[in-house]
């Protein structure tokens, strides 16, 4: 019991800490967020009128807006309704940005999170054995495969496998998305091809940063004591070197899953999904400003909540690792 309280404290402790630092980024975030606007000289009168909108019409529509309000008050107003979820309005068409970035984040977060899944796996699989048999013939053919699949563009990845598994063998579909309330089977395989694609810089960080870590845990005097106490080479890696050399790669983790969420719009138009990245090229070709706005502030959001279960998960393994030795 003490001991189960103990690891709840660190837990608790890792996480006001990570929610100490993440709460000002995120309100300096969305403050420079919404100061796009005032820079970028944008306004709905010149979407909705044009260029030719004499002065007073532009007034108009930007008094129906609020945006001749002061600044401060602007964005208080603003802010406060992010803190509710709501984002605003766009204005090309006078919908609500939240809803139309929950109509097309979830395809973007199905592939990032199949993605992320695939290269965690692959990643893990590739960097252990790397660790594990290094110095050999093995470890060098897994750090060139590595080396190579992190400078291929997914595009390039993505085109290839659909000539491959869509067009020649036809054994998945080349494109489109299917809901999962259709059925686990069509949306995983409208899916898995993208994810593929997005999944492979992912599993070279990965691999990389696991085998780095296990490399220098090996090294660890640790290590050396538990040998001299007779324990098995199963029990050490697991207990011992495993715990402490995980963390860079999971570190890595933290900047990944949004990374390959607001990154994946090539890999959308090559696949025909209508995701979260689109929705933001549009969005900054329409000169929407609030819906660009929105897309900022998820994805900050995301980056901050993906970051701080990352922190809390660190946090949690190197007690563990700790209490093992």
């Amino acid at each position: 019991m003490t001991r189960l309280r103990r690891t709840g404290g660190q837990v608790l402790v890792t996480l006001a800490r990570s929610i100490a630092i993440f709460v000002p980024v995120f309100f300096v975030g969305t403050f420079v967020t919404f100061a796009l606007r005032a820079l970028s000289g944008l306004s709905p009168a010149r979407i909705q009128l044009g260029e030719d909108a004499t002065p007073e019409a532009i007034h108009n529509i930007e008094s129906q807006w609020g945006l001749d309000r002061p600044f401060f008050v602007q964005y208080w107003t603003w802010f406060t309704g992010v803190l509710r979820g709501d984002l605003g309005t766009s204005w090309t068409n006078g919908a609500s940005i939240s809803t139309l970035i929950g109509l097309v984040l979830g395809v973007s977060l199905s592939v990032a999170l199949v993605a992320l899944v695939l290269g965690v796996l692959l990643g893990f699989v590739l960097g252990t054995v790397a660790a594990l048999r290094r110095t050999t013939w093995i470890d060098r053919a897994i750090t060139g495969f590595v080396t190579v699949v992190s400078v291929m563009p997914a595009f390039v990845v993505g085109i290839a496998l659909v000539e491959i598994f869509g067009v020649w063998l036809r054994w998945l579909p080349s494109g489109g998305y299917a809901e999962l309330a259709e059925g686990v089977g069509p949306w995983l395989a409208h899916i898995i091809l993208p994810a593929l694609a997005l999944s492979l810089d992912i599993v070279a960080d990965v691999a990389r940063q696991l085998r780095t870590g296990l490399v220098a845990a090996y090294r660890e005097n640790y290590v050396l004591g538990a040998l001299v106490r007779g324990l098995s080479p199963r029990r050490i890696f697991f207990r011992h070197v495993l715990r402490n050399g995980m963390g860079p790669a999971l570190a890595v983790l933290g900047y990944k899953f949004p990374a390959v969420v607001g990154a994946s719009i090539v890999t959308e138009w090559i696949f025909g999904l209508q995701g979260f990245g689109r929705f933001a090229n549009d969005a900054a070709q329409a000169g929407d400003v609030p819906e660009v706005q929105g897309v900022l502030v998820v994805s900050i959001a995301m980056v901050v909540t993906f970051n701080l279960i990352v922190n809390v998960v660190l946090g949690r393994v190197a007690p563990a690792a700790r209490r093992e030795m």
